[in-house]
């Protein structure tokens, strides 16, 4: 299998080659040329599989340049006990009133990133050694993804990672998971600013191929394919633990920020799971659930970019989106670099033409979700089930109340423990949520980070004294 990239300036490469290189060079996003189909037949086949197994299966779909038996390796390396904790690593958590949970947080930092994290510091160290070179790893993080690659790659062999993060703007649970690892090959950046500027950065120096080859600049962000990939596994999981057959359809309910855990929705539905719907919930910066609902794709300016109760969503320009909107205008890559030169220069661009495909076609379906219905979802799940949930779950769960439909499981996912988020759980129940034993000192452990302001070139000089 070969990837191309979504502005059509790259010549196809094999996986390992995309999942070194992070952005494409003509700025783009990796996607394969075409994507596996799977038939009814061998979706039951997989019903038995272990989670581990199952992974196997569909990420061998999409890398055939690591050998099958090493693949299998690396995968169950990364889905094992003693790194996740639930025994079926990813279990199905029913609610009430046709919602269940699909727990995707019982990894070593207690929220959905590690699914593809534990994957990725896997496959990074092995096409490494293969190749006898480094990497390093520069990235941005709204709360989640910095600790999941963080805790993924530490002490690898041949990698840094250079993870940038806003300034103030994340949990205190979120921020001592980061802060406190002390692994030579970690390198925290607190930049003033929000996380926006913080992509935009990482976007700016891929975006400089010298200085990235020079570098050997490599990206953990969705941005990289083998994020997505690991990620659509637990669509598969998912459905086949909610059905009982072939060709039942079920709904996913995905709190969404980056657009990357819903985008790996859209690729295994594109594959042929039977998807129902993907309904995309976000928090006050509604930018997604407002193209959804009119077509219009307008990005907010940092200064208009709200902090909330669900900080990992505070996002208001969705990398990702872009891997959809190939899709939306018939994989023409002519069109997306046209639309996103009419992003940089208006602000906007207009798809309104298409919106009534964005659900037939597609599946796609929005809402929004607000600090006070936080605070209501949460503490109405936990009355009602005894289940506590995070507040970027609930927003999920507020949203996906709305559509679901008598005989459609509706799974939504899960993104983090409630501990990673333990004001905003006191102010839903009274109380504040318990970390796990092995996390409740966490507090109290010293921290090493760097604050700078939010400057590419700061950014850059660190990177130069500091890389592998």
């Amino acid at each position: 299998m070969k990837y191309r990239s979504t502005r059509g300036g790259m010549q196809p490469l094999p996986f390992s080659e995309i999942l070194l290189e992070g952005l494409a060079p003509d700025g783009g996003l990796a996607l394969p040329e075409s994507l596996p189909q799977i038939d009814a037949q061998v979706l039951e086949s997989w019903r038995t599989l272990s989670y581990p197994g199952l992974a196997t299966e569909v990420l061998g779909l999409f890398i055939d340049d690591i050998p099958k038996s090493d693949l299998s390796r690396l995968v169950h390396e990364a889905y094992r006990p003693g790194v996740f904790d639930a025994e079926e690593i990813v279990p199905l958590k029913p609610l009430s009133d046709g919602l269940s949970l699909l727990g995707l947080s019982q990894g070593p930092t207690l929220a959905f990133k590690d699914m593809a994290m534990q994957f990725l510091g896997q496959v990074f160290e092995y096409v490494l050694a293969e190749r006898d070179t480094t990497l390093n790893i520069l990235g941005a993080t709204s709360g989640d993804t910095g600790s999941a690659a963080e805790y993924a790659l530490r002490g690898k062999r041949g990698i840094s990672v250079f993870m940038l993060s806003p300034h103030g703007r994340m949990s205190d649970f979120q921020r001592a998971q980061m802060y406190s690892l002390q692994d030579a090959n970690i390198h925290n950046l607190a930049l003033k600013g929000v996380f926006d500027e913080c992509q935009d950065i990482v976007k700016t120096l891929s975006g400089d191929l010298a200085f990235k080859s020079r570098y050997h600049l490599g990206a953990v962000n969705s941005i990289n394919w083998a994020r997505i990939a690991a990620q659509v596994v637990y669509y598969f999981w998912g459905w086949l633990r909610a059905t009982t057959g072939p060709g039942q359809q079920v709904s996913f309910a995905v709190p969404s920020g980056n657009f990357g855990n819903i985008l790996a929705g859209h690729i295994a539905r594109s594959m042929g799971l039977p998807v129902r719907r993907l309904v995309l919930a976000t928090n006050e910066n509604n930018v997604l659930e407002e193209f959804f609902r009119t077509g219009i794709y307008r990005p907010r300016s940092a200064a208009q970019t709200q902090a909330t109760s669900s900080p990992s969503m505070d996002i208001s320009r969705a990398s990702n989106f872009e891997r959809f909107v190939f899709d939306l205008v018939g994989q023409d890559a002519a069109e997306v670099r046209a639309l996103w030169d009419e992003l940089a220069r208006d602000g906007e661009f207009d798809l309104s033409y298409l919106q009534p495909e964005f659900e037939a076609s597609y599946g796609f379906v929005g809402g929004v979700s607000t600090h006070a219905d936080r605070l209501r979802t949460i503490r109405s799940v936990h009355e009602s089930t005894g289940v506590l949930i995070d507040p970027h779950t609930a927003d999920g769960v507020k949203v996906a109340q709305q559509y679901v439909e008598p005989g459609i499981p509706m799974l939504v996912l899960e993104t983090a423990l409630p501990a990673k988020f333990s004001e905003t759980i006191e102010q839903a129940i009274g109380k504040p949520a318990e970390p796990p034993a092995n996390l409740r000192d966490l507090a109290s452990l010293e921290q090493r980070v760097e604050v700078m302001d939010c400057d590419v070139e700061l950014v850059r000089r660190y990177i130069e004294q500091h890389a592998a």
